[in-house]
């Protein structure tokens, strides 16, 4: 049932709604399905926008993150070639509590949220750095430098 055709429309009720089209999949049995952790996932990356900029020296990964403290993010690289940047971003406490207070509306993302960025080859993986500043996560991935070309090796001819 699609609630939206209703007039009723939230980012809760969406997640709802998705949730109860896997579970109808799962009971027709298909084994391709995608798991619940898959879709979690999914829409973790989709959500979280990023830029990835490649400098003559470097590479700059930019990732909006509003509202999430340097503490709350994670920035690991996997299988040698993999940075992942990942974290939770938790509902305010206490609104809900007061009394007459109640969202109206609710856009913002709440829950965990990462991105995965293949690192090429020619990056410094020991040394990447990250700063988090006004809401943005800049991490910064260096470059080896270009490999000298070789000198032609002169071999001296010797007479018999």
């Amino acid at each position: 049932m699609d609630l939206r055709n209703v007039g009723v429309e939230s980012p809760l009720l969406s997640m709802l709604e998705d949730m109860l089209e896997l579970s109808e999949e799962a009971e027709k049995g298909g084994r391709n399905n995608p798991s619940r952790a898959y879709v979690r996932d999914a829409k973790a990356m989709a959500a979280t926008p990023a830029d990835v900029v490649e400098y003559p020296d470097r590479y700059l990964f930019v990732v909006d993150m509003p509202g999430i403290k340097g503490s709350e993010m994670r920035v690991q690289v996997e299988n040698d070639n993999v940075l992942v940047v990942s974290g939770e971003r938790r509902r305010e406490k206490g609104k809900e509590k007061e009394e007459g207070v109640q969202y109206v509306r609710m856009e913002r993302r709440v829950g965990k949220f990462m991105r995965k960025f293949v690192i090429p080859d020619n990056a410094d993986k020991d040394a990447i750095s990250a700063v988090c500043q006004d809401g943005v996560l800049t991490v910064t991935v260096p470059k080896y430098p270009p490999p000298q070309p070789k000198r032609p090796k002169t071999i001296e001819v010797k007479t018999a």
